[in-house]
């Protein structure tokens, strides 16, 4: 893995006909035979001992893990891929790796109601007996495994650096709640940084280890959709949050359920689909993603009736309820305090639930 210009393709080549012990025994003229260029074949002949002894130091380190593609314990999920990665790097409980999972991703800038969405369905899912996975990015992904932490849940982070650094270091408490509640894998070794290559990779675990995907919110060039793409590949269940055909950040997930993704829109939606793969607890589960509702008086409630799940404007909720500018405001300010409403840019609102 230490070795220059040999990826995951190569790695698992040489596997196919020698054991890693045998590959570092073999003639150059062999070697060259297994497609390996010359710069690797000078690696393996001389080996950067000191790399490996880091990575052996980091193995020694409490809760660290490394799993080999030809370890029984190697996620046999991972295996059914095209491009397993060889080698997985893991912080935290190590047995969450077979557990059923579903992964949730989405947007990094996602709206107020897709983080509202994303906690409340992995809190959900949690309840419901599956294992979150997702990426440790900013927005849905976060939210995500906020929620399954929320719900006393077990969580999964695929990263796209090594696990001695966090990415974005604003996760470095998320992180850490993660190694203690669950688990952080990654395919590259302690020291890699954050590189933009690397995130594709990492998508193709995330898809890789669960059973079913849920997008929440995503554009239509994005990268939660090449990671849908890749579950479909792969056989995974996809499923997707719809959205207004007004707002950008709904038009991946769109494309996705025209394509044959599930619209999802409560947690038994997904539930129902897996019946066949996992049989969920007989204990009770809230299957709504949407927070109970808190009372409101008569005004308040028809105010949030004229509030649309799209920017809607002070001016129209004025027109449309005959309140005074005053008195939409107070209400508008209730309403957000208590998690109903999200304030726009351009001071427009938005309804969450």
């Amino acid at each position: 893995m230490r070795t220059p210009g040999v990826g995951s393709k190569t790695f698992l080549k040489c596997l196919d006909y020698y054991t890693p012990e045998q590959v570092f025994s073999e003639s150059r003229a062999t070697l060259l035979k297994l497609g390996l260029r010359d710069n690797s074949i000078d690696a393996i002949k001389k080996p950067d001992w000191r790399t490996v002894e880091q990575d052996l130091a980091w193995l020694e380190q409490p809760d660290n893990h490394i799993l080999l593609f030809l370890d029984s314990d190697y996620p046999a999920q991972l295996k059914e891929i095209p491009d397993p990665p060889p080698i997985l790097f893991a912080r935290g409980d190590i047995d969450l790796i077979h557990f059923p999972q579903i992964a949730i991703v989405g947007s990094r800038n996602p709206s107020s109601s897709g983080i509202q969405i994303a906690t409340d369905f992995a809190h959900s899912l949690s309840t419901a007996g599956f294992t979150i996975t997702s990426g440790l990015a900013l927005g849905i992904d976060a939210a995500s495994h906020r929620g399954a932490l929320a719900a006393h849940g077990k969580t999964i982070a695929v990263t796209g650096t090594g696990l001695d650094r966090v990415y974005p270091a604003t996760h470095k408490q998320l992180a850490t709640d993660i190694v203690n509640n669950g688990v952080l894998i990654s395919e590259f070794p302690p020291g890699t940084s954050a590189k933009a290559n690397h995130f594709p990779r990492r998508n193709r675990i995330i898809s890789g280890l669960c059973i079913g995907l849920l997008v929440v919110e995503a554009a239509k060039q994005s990268g939660s959709l090449i990671t849908a793409r890749m579950a479909l590949e792969q056989n995974r269940e996809v499923f997707a949050i719809p959205g207004s055909i007004y707002n950008p950040l709904a038009r991946g997930c769109n494309a996705l359920i025209r394509e044959g993704a599930k619209l999802v829109e409560t947690t038994q939606d997904i539930l129902e689909e897996l019946a066949h793969l996992f049989q969920t607890p007989t204990t009770q589960v809230n299957t709504s993603p949407i927070s109970a509702k808190s009372a409101l008086d008569p005004e308040q409630q028809k105010l949030l009736n004229y509030i649309q799940y799209s920017p809607t404007s002070i001016d129209r909720l004025v027109t449309e309820t005959g309140f005074s500018v005053e008195n939409i405001a107070s209400h508008l300010l209730m309403l957000e305090i208590q998690g109903y409403i999200s304030s726009m840019n351009g001071g427009s609102f938005t309804r969450i639930k």
